[in-house]
């Protein structure tokens, strides 16, 4: 019976898959990139970022959309926007930037994060800007800012009946500005709520248009549908009747809304958390495209351009965590410990907030043999530990160590990561703020190409000093 993790590795997925492999000398690489000498270089915890693989991805989802409209002679045009709530980091949005693609913001300071961008000449004010949200007054102004000052395409998603009136105060353009209404979506039937808080409600949408917006074509144009599902794009029966029932209302409303021509199928798209990951994404998005066409042509209305707002499949699978297993705890018959340089509750929140399994492999002692084990983080909360992937319920590693002593790697820590943890981990945690039990961020290092095409590496941020802790907690 052949009982390393190799082995183990081997007999249960196809391996070695995108993105990682193993190289000649046992040693993990993550797209390309050989982790060892990083690791050895600025030691763990680590976070490191791919910047690359953005563009990857972003590339992948057009040709997917390009042949999906070929394949139905589809007559609208495709927009991809990042919704930058998955990472506001400059060097993230900059690079998702370079593939030419649009934007999606959530709250007020958002828009600054447009001004800045425009100063650095990141992007022109023909751009795309799809502003969703529940917006206070903070929000609303700036939008009616970016508008005045000369931003052709910002697009204001209402989220309900009275936001219209703050831009109908604030924009002052002689041409009329755009604006979309967000429908609010039925929830899945295991959801707590019936209907997402988000949004107006969809037999409110036409009577709503007829009262309110109807007649002053002169002032502002309907020019986007919005639909986000919480559970993303899946092919399941809840997702496809919510699209549907999306584009029939679509089509209702061009009949009498010449001005509409957009709709916004939000987010949604997974990315790969687990070895055994398979998704048809060709197939879902030539499903998607199909659906839209077929109710078009039935209701003899033209075909709208179609815009998303990929966030985690954006940015997702361009980063990974690195930690070290710095001891080994066996605390009864049953339960073997491996305990971390970090915190999951402090680095992948989201581990502990709602239960998120990542792409979690072994760096090294790959030959070792494997065990069951919990991975515990260094607070003192009970909550911080990682005990299952996503294809099964439980954690294996390999052994610390082997009975054959003079194996050299013996010598080396475990090291451990996560994979494809860009989206949204140092949103909730907080990035560069306090922590629980006060455990440090880790240091952050970028790899990207300079102008010659060559990989370069730098230190995006040192691992968070206890002195800049105590400065935010008023002992400085």
């Amino acid at each position: 019976m052949n009982n390393t993790y190799t082995d183990l590795v081997k007999q249960t997925f196809h391996f070695p898959q995108e993105g990682v492999d193993l190289n000649k000398n046992g040693f993990l690489e993550f797209n390309g990139l050989d982790l060892k000498p990083i690791i050895e270089k600025h030691g763990t915890p680590l976070k490191l970022t791919f910047l690359p693989k953005i563009g990857i991805n972003i590339n992948r989802a057009k040709t997917y959309f390009d042949k999906a409209f070929k394949k139905h002679k589809y007559e609208g045009k495709y927009f991809y926007c990042y919704c930058t709530k998955s990472s506001h980091f400059s060097f993230v949005v900059e690079e998702a930037l370079k593939h030419n693609i649009h934007l999606e913001t959530s709250y007020a300071y958002d828009i600054e994060i447009i001004n800045q961008l425009y100063k650095k000449r990141k992007i022109t004010k023909d751009i795309y800007v799809i502003c969703n949200g529940f917006k206070q007054k903070s929000y609303t102004s700036r939008i009616a800012r970016l508008i005045n000052s000369g931003f052709k395409n910002v697009i204001p998603i209402l989220d309900n009946k009275e936001e219209l009136a703050m831009y109908k105060r604030s924009i002052k353009i002689k041409e009329p500005f755009k604006i979309g209404i967000r429908i609010a979506a039925e929830e899945e039937p295991s959801f707590p709520f019936y209907t997402s808080r988000l949004g107006i409600r969809a037999k409110d949408v036409l009577e709503f248009y007829v009262n309110e917006l109807k007649g002053n074509e002169n002032k502002y144009h309907l020019k986007m549908l919005h639909i986000f599902l919480n559970k993303g794009i899946k092919d399941d029966i809840y997702y496809w009747s919510e699209l549907r029932k999306s584009i029939t209302l679509y089509c209702q409303l061009k009949k009498i809304c010449p001005e509409l021509d957009s709709i916004n199928i939000g987010g949604g798209f997974p990315i790969k958390h687990s070895l055994a990951f398979e998704y048809d994404y060709q197939f879902m998005i030539n499903e998607i495209v199909g659906n839209i066409k077929s109710a078009c042509k039935k209701a003899k209305v033209p075909m709208p351009n179609i815009f998303t707002e990929f966030g985690s499949f954006t940015v997702g699978e361009s980063m990974a965590h690195i930690y070290s297993v710095i001891g080994e705890k066996e605390q009864n018959d049953r339960e073997t410990w491996y305990m971390i340089d970090s915190s999951f509750i402090t680095t992948l929140p989201d581990t502990w907030g709602i239960g998120e399994k990542f792409l979690m492999l072994p760096i090294n002692k790959w030959s070792n043999e494997y065990r069951r084990v919990v991975l515990g983080g260094i607070t003192c909360d009970g909550h911080d530990y990682y005990d299952s992937e996503e294809h099964i319920n439980e954690v294996f590693l390999p052994k610390i160590k082997n009975d054959d002593q003079a194996d050299p790697e013996n010598k080396e820590p475990l090291y451990v990561g996560f994979f494809h943890t860009g989206a949204y981990q140092d949103q909730i945690s907080g990035y560069g703020g306090i922590k629980h039990c006060l455990i440090p961020s880790p240091k952050h290092v970028i790899i990207e190409y300079d102008k010659n095409g060559k990989l370069t590496e730098w230190v995006y941020a040192k691992e968070q000093t206890a002195q800049s802790m105590l400065k935010i907690l008023g002992y400085q």
